[in-house]
């Protein structure tokens, strides 16, 4: 035997003596802690929240499902537990019928360990059954958004394989609630759609920010030619492709906000040397640079605008960035004592202040 090992016995022998010895009752008045497993949630990828009723929403993670709560995050349940997959990029819920939720599978951040999913699913009990409604082959979706109106119409940004090239990726669109799809958006088999923002006056007019990257076992392209952000006035029949004020060379990843109040205004995080916040005021016709920030844009390039104050506006990072002056300056104080890397927002309509943040450690 020996001398760690001797010692060890001893401490362990002499600690059980002790511990046999204390009072049954100071023992009854010991409150036990949870400590650990020390695992978290993982990264949250998206949030949809039924504005309806805001206590009913549905966190996104990029590899552990689906999670809903119907109490305001009182008590939670995995919805997506019996699927193929459990890498989200997107979940959206129907404006009109909270039962109807939508799920797009795979992460649209390119991390190394990004997961891929398989597809559109579609739920119409509020989660507790799921059908896969197709484009199985786009694996990874980074936005999903329904039409208001005709709920029926459906819009999917399609990213594309990440590790390779591809033909399903770009926007596509049902009319029909999933039975089939027509790819509305294509540019090439390299690029693919990253996020989409509908017009909330006008369901038609939609934009849709186009993404070519790629991934390799011994580095990352991050942009290219065919990247941008294109806009449709006729729900998608035809596209045209926005650049007055934006970056002429080639951009990377792109994320969108229009403001409710004012949809004239829209917002833009563009990925290149001279990127950074965009503001236009004339639907996308014109954009003006505010600011250079952009943090890690391949693995956040999320921009939200406050629905009630368009000089109010939100940027994901590691740190949450806030403007009160249209994207002038940004502070970086944004959540405090909360977990970094902000990946999903949501600001209630209706209540400015109530906020939900998706991050790598929660909800």
């Amino acid at each position: 035997m020996t001398k760690t090992l001797h010692l060890t016995l001893v401490i362990l022998l002499c600690a059980s003596s002790a511990f046999a010895q204390l009072s049954e009752s100071l023992l009854n008045s010991m409150k036990p802690r949870d400590l650990g497993p020390a695992i978290m949630s993982g990264r949250v990828t998206d949030l949809a929240v039924y504005e309806e009723d805001p206590s009913i929403y549905y966190v996104a993670s990029a590899s552990g499902g689906l999670l809903k709560t119907v109490n305001n995050g009182g008590s939670w349940q995995n919805v997506f537990d019996n699927q193929s997959t459990v890498s989200i990029g997107d979940v959206t819920i129907n404006p009109s019928d909270p039962n109807i939720v939508w799920v797009g599978t795979g992460e649209a951040n390119n991390r190394q360990s990004s997961s891929w999913g398989d597809g559109v699913y579609k739920s119409t009990d509020g989660g507790k059954t799921w059908k896969n409604m197709g484009l199985r082959d786009s694996q990874h979706i980074g936005r999903i958004v329904v039409n208001p109106i005709d709920s029926d119409i459906v819009y999917v940004a399609a990213l594309g394989r990440l590790w390779g090239s591809n033909r399903e990726r770009g926007v596509y669109m049902t009319a029909d609630g999933g039975l089939t799809w027509n790819n509305v958006l294509f540019v090439d088999d390299n690029t693919g759609a990253v996020d989409l923002a509908m017009d909330p006056l006008n369901p038609k007019t939609l934009y849709a920010a186009m993404y070519q990257r790629r991934r390799t076992s011994w580095g990352y392209n991050g942009g290219g030619p065919g990247g941008g952000i294109y806009k449709t006035t006729d729900g998608g029949r035809t596209w045209k492709k926005l650049g007055t004020g934006l970056p002429a060379t080639d951009v990377g990843r792109i994320g969108i906000d229009i403001y409710r109040k004012n949809p004239n205004i829209v917002m833009a995080l563009v990925e290149n040397r001279e990127g950074g916040v965009f503001r236009s005021e004339d639907k996308g016709e014109t954009w003006t640079r505010m600011n250079s920030l952009n943090p890690r844009p391949m693995y956040f390039s999320q921009i939200r605008i406050d629905p009630s104050d368009d000089k109010r506006v939100y940027v994901g990072g590691v740190q949450l960035h806030i403007s009160d002056d249209g994207g002038k300056t940004f502070r970086d104080d944004g959540a405090p004592n909360v977990h970094l890397d902000h990946h999903a927002f949501w600001i209630n309509p209706k209540n400015p202040r109530h906020l939900l943040d998706g991050n790598d450690g929660g909800a």
